[in-house]
Parts: C-alpha cells; sequence; structure tokens
C-alpha cells in the first residue's frame, strides 16, 4: 500500500512538472529570462505594474532593455525609482504599453498611431524598412509571453 501511494506521488508530482513547463512565461517572467530588461523589471516592481503584466492581458510591450536607460541623463533612473516619484514613473512605463498583442506582421509597410495604457500616443513607423516607435527603434520583435508580445527598443519613450 505505501508503494502505491509513493509511485502515486512521483507520478503526480512528475505530471505537475511537465504541464508547468509546458506554458509559456507572461511577460514580466519573460523579460527576466531575457537577462537585458533588469532595469525595466525593476521599475516596474517600484511602480506596481509587475503584477498587472503578468495578468492575463494581452499586452504589447515595447521594452527598453538595460542600454536604453543608461542613454536617459545620470541620476534619472535613480530619481524614478524614489517612492515619492511612483506616479511619474507608472506614467513613463505604462505609456510603453499598448492593449491587445500586435505583431510586427500586423506592422509591416504601415505608418499608425496607437494608444497606450497611458493614454498618449505612440507613432509606429514601419514603411522605411525598419520599425520605429516615436524616437525608439525596434531592435528585436515578437518575443512572445503567454499574455501577450514584447518588442525591444533602443530608447526610453516618455509621454508628453
Amino acid at each position: 500500500m505505501f508503494r502505491k501511494t509513493l509511485l502515486a506521488a512521483a507520478a503526480a508530482v512528475t505530471f505537475s512538472m511537465v504541464s508547468v513547463s509546458a506554458y509559456a512565461a507572461n511577460i514580466v517572467d519573460t523579460a527576466v529570462k531575457a537577462g537585458q530588461f533588469n532595469t525595466l523589471v525593476a521599475a516596474l516592481s517600484a511602480a506596481g505594474l509587475a503584477d498587472t503584466l503578468k495578468g492575463a492581458g494581452p499586452f504589447t510591450v515595447f521594452a527598453p532593455t538595460d542600454e536604453a536607460f543608461k542613454k536617459l541623463p545620470p541620476g534619472t533612473v535613480e530619481n524614478l525609482l524614489k517612492p515619492e516619484n511612483k506616479a511619474q514613473l507608472v506614467r513613463i512605463l505604462t505609456y510603453h504599453v499598448v492593449s491587445g498583442k500586435t505583431m510586427s506582421a500586423d506592422l509591416a509597410g504601415k505608418k499608425l498611431d496607437v494608444k497606450t495604457i497611458e493614454g498618449g500616443m505612440l507613432t509606429v513607423d514601419a514603411t522605411m524598412g525598419g520599425v520605429s516607435v516615436n524616437n525608439a527603434k525596434i531592435v528585436s520583435a515578437d518575443v512572445g509571453a503567454d499574455n501577450g508580445v514584447i518588442h525591444v527598443v533602443d530608447s526610453v519613450m516618455l509621454p508628453k
């Protein structure tokens, strides 16, 4: 009896491990695994947005790399991460997020304005052989997540 129970428990653990690994990661977990979004992930946590981007979505995120954040004036990131600047940080981060899942094929050959979660507009231009979003270039597109897609950008975009 003990042996059957032990075998059943081992089978259940094995099955649950297989089931979990069969799913893709959400946007935040995908960003963490990529290793080039440490600043973005820290900012999402400080702004209280990490759980939102782990949610159902779908979301399209124009994700600045750590290098993109380094282009900001010295001290900017540290200042934004302070609790008293949370509203400004939320505004900047949500300016990088669009509701829905938009793949690069959906943008090819088009120039369009898209509304961000922040409420502002981004101009996406895919008419000149690459894709730009406002002042940022998409350097890697269509990084899939189970609740949306990440497009990697080379600059942090600031709302007006």
